[in-house]
């Protein structure tokens, strides 16, 4: 193999969660993603939908046992000295399938080797080996430096919160429990005029309900900023409790962009057009509130784009009134009004 080193680094990333049009949903995980030459290395892996095992969600001595084994320091769990890398983001379970590969020390360095998609105890490379991903050679005191940092007790990414504020408790609930229904920790307040600073910081984002005046929106902004908080500012496009799940999805995201697949969305008339950096699966769901006040969800495309900007037509039920598109590919979640 090339003696040419690559850099070795951990990243927040998450996998969103959000409601599906078919009444199932997918898990918010927050996990930290393995960075190489300063690219996820789930970007490389077209369209995974798979989390890596170093989770803000798992515990404490579940996450130990998964960095030591990555350091080389306890026995790999599969045969072959084999790793997983990436795994089903709802279980634990080797039979959803999962990325391996061959971690090994050679001389003073690590390497990452024979990457494939395994659903059973052995991997065949010529059936489901990644070709042309790795090997990659890493400097040990750089990769251990990276690792070590999470048995000193540095967190395998947030835990995400989510602050809603609207005068009436009871019109937030269905919404705050769907969040939580997904993994997502979610309160709801009047104002924040009695929550402290170091509770504060504990939110990713705030979502608005549309009677939240602006004086009122613009205190509770001061608040946080008070408090110095990193937090998103969601205003609820509308009554839709899927589409407001997928703009916290979006909120709390904060990947930078050279590390997002979903890069862009815009829906205007009949047309939904939507932008990807890299190969990957890709679901458009369009949300619409009818003159009953009922909620319409139409699934408008489901396949996988390859890299640029992609023109997917709009079925006029689908954008009758004020209606919304939702897009969602591996990590994230864009959302968007549809005009013109």
């Amino acid at each position: 193999m090339s003696a040419q080193y690559a850099t070795f680094a951990l990243a927040p990333a998450a996998r969103a969660g959000g409601f599906l049009p078919d009444g199932g949903f997918e898990v918010h995980r927050d996990f930290l993603d393995f960075v190489v030459d300063g690219r996820p290395l789930l970007l490389l892996l077209s369209g995974l939908d798979a989390v890596s095992p170093l989770a803000s969600d798992v515990p404490p001595a579940i996450l130990a046992r998964q960095v030591r084994g990555l350091l080389l320091e306890a026995d790999a769990p599969l045969p072959g000295g084999r790793h997983v890398l990436y795994g089903c983001p709802d279980c634990e379970e080797l039979g959803c399938g999962a990325v391996t590969a061959v971690i090994e020390r050679r001389g003073n360095d690590v390497v990452w080797r024979d990457f494939a998609w395994q659903t059973d105890e052995t991997a065949d490379l010529e059936l489901n080996g990644y070709p042309g991903t790795g090997p990659f050679r890493f400097r040990a005191d750089e990769y251990r430096a990276a690792l070590e940092r999470l048995l000193d007790g540095a967190a395998a990414g947030p835990r995400r919160r989510v602050l809603l504020i609207g005068a009436r408790a009871t019109a937030l609930a269905g919404l705050a429990a769907a969040l939580r229904t997904i993994g997502v920790g979610a309160d709801i307040a009047r104002d924040t005029a009695a929550v402290p600073a170091e509770e504060l910081r504990t939110y990713g984002a705030v979502v608005f309900a549309g009677t939240v005046t602006e004086p009122e929106r613009a205190a509770v902004r001061a608040a946080f900023g008070g408090a110095g908080a990193d937090v998103v500012c969601v205003d609820a496009l509308a009554d839709v409790v899927p589409l407001v799940v997928a703009q916290v999805e979006q909120a709390l995201y904060r990947a930078p962009a050279e590390h997002r697949r979903l890069t862009g969305l815009a829906a205007i008339g009949r047309t939904v057009s939507v932008t990807v950096a890299s190969v990957c699966r890709v679901r458009l769901v369009a949300h619409r509130l009818d003159r009953l006040h009922r909620t319409r969800t139409h699934e408008v495309f489901d396949g996988t784009l390859e890299p640029g900007t992609h023109r997917i037509p709009l079925d006029g039920s689908a954008a009758r009134g004020r209606s919304f598109v939702v897009a969602r590919a591996a990590g994230g979640v864009l959302v968007a009004e549809v005009t013109g």
